[in-house]
């Protein structure tokens, strides 16, 4: 019993230790604290594509915003922001069969709703993964994707795995 408890104690301080990291390094120029993928070079020109493509407005109304640190396979949009990442390693959502699907514009996604959280969108069946982060506030459907569905269609070919 005692080292199981000795166990959380350790595992409580570093959460701990990292959240407050996470706060240091938040970006006090305005600019979305993002995780930037690292993708191999293949992968890596197709989010650069991607990057070029993307709207300067989703929702009709949410305007981008730069992202920290500022990556060519990261965007943002809006406050909270709605956060796209590309070139991501595979998402093990792809082949969860208890989450839906959408395809919208010819672009196949995984949904996952969490609930309080928003919504997260994976990309499916394209050569780089891209992942879509829409915060609850914005009361968003898989009718955002009509927003990133040509963007993601002309930069990213698609594949038949996933």
């Amino acid at each position: 019993m005692k080292s199981s408890t000795h166990r959380l104690g350790r595992t409580s301080a570093a959460a701990a230790l990292l959240l407050s990291a996470a706060v240091a390094c938040s970006p006090t120029d305005g600019s979305q604290a993002v995780a930037v993928p690292s993708p191999p070079a293949d992968i890596a020109g197709y989010c650069r594509a991607l990057h070029k493509e993307l709207p300067a407005k989703v929702l009709e109304d949410v305007a981008r915003r730069d992202t920290s640190p500022e990556s060519p396979y990261t965007a943002a949009w809006g406050d909270p922001a709605i956060v796209l990442r590309c070139g991501i390693d595979r998402p093990a959502e792809v082949a969860d069969p208890s989450l839906h699907g959408a395809e919208v514009n010819g672009v196949g996604w995984v949904v996952d709703d969490r609930d309080e959280d928003g919504l997260r969108f994976y990309s499916r069946y394209r050569e780089a993964y891209v992942e879509l982060l829409v915060p609850a506030s914005y009361h968003a459907d898989a009718g955002i994707l009509v927003d990133f569905a040509k963007p993601v269609d002309k930069s990213i070919p698609k594949t038949l795995d996933d």
